[in-house]
Formats: structure tokens, sequence, C-alpha cells
């Protein structure tokens, strides 16, 4: 017998109140529930139907993703937008036939779905590489070339960015920039962890005014914090106006550790001339090869609070920069508050960087490393369960 939408009762096949919808025919057991329907089911049926053109989604990913690890709250919202679903003995059950529509995972609140929830608020997204011929910088060296246009066009006094240690090669340093070559030295990424807040208190001792401060989610996090916070640096950054500029990252690893995998795979640090991590590879570029290894094999010399850390693109910079969804020697730019979105125009009309709209393709795959991100915590969860 078919089951009512509404009141999920049971009703005979015969019955006088029914409607069809997108090819299938819906029986209700009284004018009042079919009333119901055409208001409130007809509009959740559209939003099935725009969900499945983006992307198929089953219960078997809300199951594995949610319901297993223990983190469903047992809000109902799935079982509400889907006759195929109840609630049983406290967990929600498939009772019926799975479309993979993929509203029950859409609709469930610890679900991280939509762009907002996955990269932040944002003015524009841009693919850009820098407009200086004779620059090189890790991905578009965009971040070298934003910094060069601030310090020669006098809108920054300084630049806080990470050099390598002259001491202990590939050992983070962080730096007071205030010179082209100085913020030349630091272009490429290090990966491991480069304590710059340390460098921005020096700065804004010294007086500096207006201070462009370059640094992954967790650090930008902490200079947007100090700026708002009442307890003890609030009167130090009245002083200075701080332009936030934010790394994409989505793993750091101990210094120590790198040292050791490279000596292991019967390399040299200092030989070492560039690193980049690219679908799930670590490269290690030297003046005559390229090693590549699986990122895997570094897990043991992660950081970690990057196991818990889900901001993979820095959403309190003013602009965020990544080398995540487009090609090579392009950099992911995403402008965020006013000040970003207008000091990284006037950087392109003034010729220091090339830039274009960023493809719909480029941000999806932005979005699916930064979902990748942000539910890392599940897997956490589910081996502490386990």
């Amino acid at each position: 017998m078919p089951v009512d939408p509404i009141c999920k009762s049971r009703v005979p096949e015969d019955t006088l109140h029914f409607t069809e919808y997108g090819g299938k025919k819906y029986c209700f057991c009284s004018p009042e529930c079919k009333t119901k329907f055409d208001h409130l089911e007809k509009s959740v049926i559209r939003l099935k139907r725009s969900i499945a053109e983006q992307e198929k989604i089953s219960f078997g990913k809300l199951r594995k993703d949610i319901i297993k690890p223990g983190i469903c709250t047992l809000c109902g919202a799935c079982a509400a937008s889907c006759e195929s679903i109840t609630i049983e003995q406290r967990q929600p059950k498939l009772v019926g036939k799975c479309t993979a529509c993929g509203v029950c995972y859409n609709q469930c609140p610890r679900t991280i779905t939509t762009e907002e929830g996955l990269i932040g608020k944002i003015r524009n997204a841009y693919g850009a590489r820098t407009g200086i011929k004779e620059l090189k910088g890790q991905d578009g060296a965009v971040v070298t070339s934003m910094l060069a246009y601030g310090l020669e066009e006098g809108l920054i006094d300084c630049a806080i960015v990470t050099v390598k240690s002259e001491e202990e090669p590939w050992k983070p340093v962080p730096v007071v920039a205030t010179t082209y070559e100085e913020v030349v030295e630091a272009a490429g990424s290090i990966y491991s962890h480069s304590m710059t807040l340390e460098a921005l208190m020096s700065a804004v001792k010294q007086g500096m005014s207006s201070i462009a401060f370059v640094g992954t989610s967790c650090n930008i996090d902490a200079v947007h914090k100090m700026q708002k916070s009442p307890y003890g640096f609030l009167h130090l950054f009245m002083r200075a106006n701080i332009l936030r500029l934010g790394l994409f990252c989505m793993d750091t690893f101990h210094h120590e550790g790198i040292r050791e995998f490279v000596e292991g795979k019967g390399m040299r640090l200092e030989d070492i001339d560039s690193m980049k991590i690219r679908k799930g590879m670590f490269e290690f570029h030297t003046s005559n090869e390229l090693k590549v290894f699986d990122l895997k094999e570094l897990d043991r010399y992660r950081s970690s609070s990057c196991k818990f850390c889900t901001d993979l693109a820095a959403e309190n910079a003013d602009i965020s920069f990544g080398g995540v969804g487009t090609p090579k020697d392009w950099t992911t730019v995403l402008a965020r508050s006013g000040i970003g979105y207008e000091i990284f125009n006037e950087a392109v009309d003034n010729g220091y960087i090339e830039s274009r709209l960023l493809e719909e393709k480029e941000m999806r795959n932005v979005l699916n490393l930064a979902k990748m991100k942000k539910t890392q915590m599940y897997s956490v969860i589910r081996r502490q369960n386990l």
C-alpha cells in the first residue's frame, strides 16, 4: 500500500486523493494532506532535483560521515526531507529506495556543503600570476608580487614573511621585510610552522604603522583575535593597520621530521631548492632532479595541531592565496575584505599581477579540498570511537 508522504499513514491505492509530480504518483489519506504536499513537498522535490544535477550523494555517505562516527544530532532533518528515511533506535535508517538526490546529506547540520561554509566569505575569486617578468616563486608568485606592489607604492611599511635559516637548511625564520630584495628572499613555501607573531609584535613596537602579514590560517586567526581582543594587545594594534594575507594550508610538518625523512631517502636538505605538495604527493626539487613521494609517508612527522584544523583557505584573511584549483604556475586568489579586494585589483591595474576570474571547475577543486579539511575531524572522532 502507498504511504502518505505527509502523515506517513498507509492509504489504499484507489484513493481519491493523489497527485502526480516529477513522473511519480503520490497518494494521500485526505484533501488536507494533499494540499500540504502541494505547498510544501513540491519545493522539496525541486530542491532534490537541483542538488541531484550537481552531485550524486546517497544515504550511504550520510551513514559513513555522520551516523557511524556518532556525530548525528538526531534532529530529524534527513527523515523530514525524505520519505525513504526514518528514525529507529536513535539513528536515521533507510527504509525505502535511495535515489542519491543528496537532500539528506545537504540538510544535515553536521555536514558542510555550501561555498561559504567551506572557504568562508569572499568578494571575488581569481586565477592569477605575477606580472613581474624576472620574479620566480611558489605557484604564480602572486603573494610576492602583492608585497612588492605594497612596498614600492608606499602602501605598507613592511611585511612579515618567512625565510629559510642560513644555519639550518629549510628551518623557518620569521622576519620583518622592508625591501623588495627581502620579500623576494622569502618567496616559496616552507612546510614547517613559522612563529610569525613574534616578528609582527616587533614591527608594531618599532612603530610600523602599515604592515602586511603573511601566514597560514592558524597564524591569521591569531592576528584576527589579537586585533579584536580587549585582553592585552588591543592598545598595540590600534597603532597599526595590518593587511592579513592568508596562505592555503592542508598540513605542516616538524622541521626535524622533514630532515629525518629527507636523509632517510638519501638526500640532504641543503641540496633541495624547493618543495611542493601537489595532488597527494610531496615533491623535492634539486638542481638536477625531482623526487616525489606519497604524502602519507610523512604522516608521522605531521604537526599534531593540523589533525584538528578545519580551515584550508585562511578564512579570516583579507586575501587568501593557494596553489589549489588553478594550473601550474598560477595561484588561486580569494579576495575577502574591502581593503583586500581593492589592493589586489590595484596591483593588477598597475601591472604587478595578471589575473582572470576563477573558473567554475577550478573553484570546485578548491571546495573539494576544503571539504576534506573540514571533515577530517570526523575521522578523528571515528578513530577515537574504535
